[in-house]
């Protein structure tokens, strides 16, 4: 393909190669956060879907754990089914589960049934952790290599964007008159249409066939982490993707809290926070295809990272000297924003996010194209494993620094600071590269 015909990025949506799968996991992942937050907003707000003896918050911090259990269960085996069978014809199984899945969701909501709809998320779960290493190892058989990074801009820019409206959504309707039906009218017809459009990605054949399954996913686990280390430029790109979703999510579980106790936010600060993340995120990605012109390379994973500890650290001194201020009265969207001092905290989110698309895509496009086509998936159900992992490790880390005293806008820093090190390790090649060709030009010039 020719540099003219690589970019535009977009015409891939046009693609038939491409664009299926697009629309697949852009509805399963918006089927995930509008069931999701319902079911959150619904175990918070009406008494009659909370079990007796447990308090609302040690559901909610259930709902979240029994969601990334499968991950660990389920994603080494999934990655081995991804290499042994067609990942197409799988692509398709696993979304007629979820519309049996969805028809089990709209019971427990028509019933009100914390221990059903509990069940449905744990499905839910299992199917999203089979799914991972079947979508992103499918990629690289129906692109070219100078389409990846491209093909992985728009795949993680549609992920928050539809991530961002599942959640506001899931959040808005469920208590609403006739929201419980609502919200399971549209979960059935969304995994409805992802089955469809299922049905349109391209079959291929399976890349290893005669592979024989180890249904033990520790040892799978360990044996595959082992094998990727062999090659440090794909274990490299898993330990940052990993370290990508623990930053992630510090900053999407703190945004509640921050709002709150910091900002003096209500719940549209919340939405705002979001939104603004989302966006972010997804004008990096698409950006950091701009750059690379469809090379993958990680040449702007240090770039990204390095933006990341700068904006942390300055929403840091933006927002530490807001806890002085607080008055005990929660102010929406447009007060906020009258306030000059908050177009800075909202202009580092902003950046944050920005940078992260231009760290993460890079990453993903690095895993998919150089991981040997027999373990592709393994590896990439591997880094699902370890991204679930980091972030359960998130919530740890918030727990850790809140207990030693530390503010809201320190833990930021404190990701901030973190960030130097992973990053330094993930990207040691380029940035070695890029001291010695700048001491060697110095060296010429003196």
């Amino acid at each position: 393909m020719s540099e003219t015909q690589h970019h535009s990025q977009f015409r891939l949506l046009i693609s038939p190669r491409f664009l299926p799968l697009f629309v697949t996991q852009a509805l399963g992942a918006f089927n995930d956060n509008i069931f999701k937050n319902a079911l959150v907003i619904l175990i918070t707000y009406s008494a009659a879907a909370n079990l007796e003896g447990i308090d609302t918050q040690t559901l909610v911090a259930l709902a979240g754990g029994i969601f990334i259990l499968p991950f660990f269960l389920f994603s080494p085996t999934a990655g081995q089914f991804a290499d042994k069978l067609p990942k197409a014809g799988l692509i398709r199984k696993v979304k007629l589960f979820e519309i049996l899945i969805m028809i089990a969701a709209a019971v427990g909501f028509a019933l009100e049934a914390p221990v059903m709809l509990l069940t449905v998320l744990f499905f839910m779960g299992a199917q999203s952790a089979i799914f991972g290493p079947l979508k992103y190892g499918i990629l690289p058989e129906l692109l070219e290599e100078d389409e990846l990074v491209g093909g992985n801009a728009l795949i993680e820019t549609a992920t928050f964007l539809v991530i961002l409206i599942g959640t506001l959504l899931g959040s808005l309707i469920v208590l609403r008159a006739y929201g419980l039906t609502v919200v399971s009218i549209l979960c059935i017809g969304v995994a409805a249409l992802g089955w469809l459009t299922s049905r349109q990605i391209p079959d291929r054949p399976a890349a290893s066939p005669g592979m024989k399954i180890n249904y033990n996913f520790v040892s799978e686990t360990f044996h595959m982490i082992r094998f990727g280390y062999r090659d440090l430029p794909i274990f490299r790109s898993i330990i940052g993707i990993s370290w990508f979703w623990l930053v992630g999510s510090v900053f999407i579980i703190l945004f509640p809290v921050f709002s709150r106790d910091v900002l003096s936010g209500n719940e549209q600060i919340v939405a705002m926070l979001l939104t603004i993340f989302s966006i972010g995120i997804g004008i990096g990605s698409l950006l950091c295809d701009k750059l690379l012109g469809g090379k993958v390379r990680d040449y702007y994973v240090p770039v990204g990272a390095l933006g990341i500890t700068i904006f942390s650290a300055d929403l840091f001194f933006a927002s530490e000297p807001l806890l002085a201020t607080r008055t005990g009265e929660f102010i929406g969207i447009m007060a906020f924003l009258s306030l000059p001092e908050n177009w800075r905290i909202v202009g580092d989110l902003f950046g944050i996010a920005i940078c992260g698309g231009l760290y993460i895509v890079p990453l993903y496009a690095i895993l998919q194209a150089r991981s040997e086509p027999h373990y592709r998936a393994r590896l990439i159900a591997v880094n699902n494993v370890l991204n679930a992992l980091a972030m359960v490790g998130a919530s740890g880390f918030i727990f850790w620094l809140s207990d030693e005293g530390l503010s809201i806008p320190a833990i930021f820093l404190a990701i901030g600071l973190l960030n130097i090190p992973v990053t330094l390790y993930v990207s040691f090649v380029v940035i070695t590269t890029a001291v010695k060709r700048v001491a060697k030009k110095l060296g010429s010039m003196s």
